[in-house]
């Protein structure tokens, strides 16, 4: 690493740190090794921009990469399922580690649901939201996840209409 963060310097590049974080609602911050060496961390963090780009791009870079994951919550094929914190079902959930969770024990429950159709208004209800989720569906036929729509606020929602 020594070596490379001395050629990024010869070669005049531009550090630029960024945060990981996990796709879940708490918004850990994730790590790259076990021993959680500080050096370590700093030097999977970093990433190099070039000092030839204009200002507004590097600045576009530096913040598409530091933007974390969406969220996502899956509408199941099967309606069987149940919450592995509390027991309980419902037609949305959240895949943790653990196994399904319900919208009310990852606090997503008071979101509301904004069927995908209308670019527009999905553009303008994700903008003025600060929390969203992206609904996905399971397509036997095509053997991959598609968009359904998102879960938004209520106020945000309201607005864009």
């Amino acid at each position: 690493m020594q070596l490379f963060q001395s050629w990024a310097t010869v070669r005049g590049l531009i550090a630029s740190p960024t945060a990981y974080v996990d796709r879940t609602p708490q918004r850990r911050e994730l790590r790259f090794s076990r021993s959680e060496d500080a050096k370590m961390e700093a030097s999977y963090r970093t990433h190099w921009v070039s000092p030839e780009l204009s200002e507004a791009k590097r600045e576009r870079l530096t913040e598409k990469a530091s933007r974390g994951p969406e969220l996502v919550v899956v509408q199941p094929l099967n309606t069987e399922w149940t919450c592995h914190r509390c027991g309980g079902t419902g037609n949305l959930l959240m895949m943790e580690p653990a196994g399904p969770a319900c919208l009310r024990c990852v606090g997503l429950d008071d979101l509301e649901f904004l069927s995908a159709g209308d670019a527009l208004l999905t553009r303008r209800v994700k903008a003025n939201s600060a929390r969203y989720a992206v609904v996905v569906r399971f397509s036997r036929t095509r053997r991959r996840y598609e968009r359904q729509g998102l879960l938004v606020e209520p106020r945000a929602l309201a607005e864009a209409r």
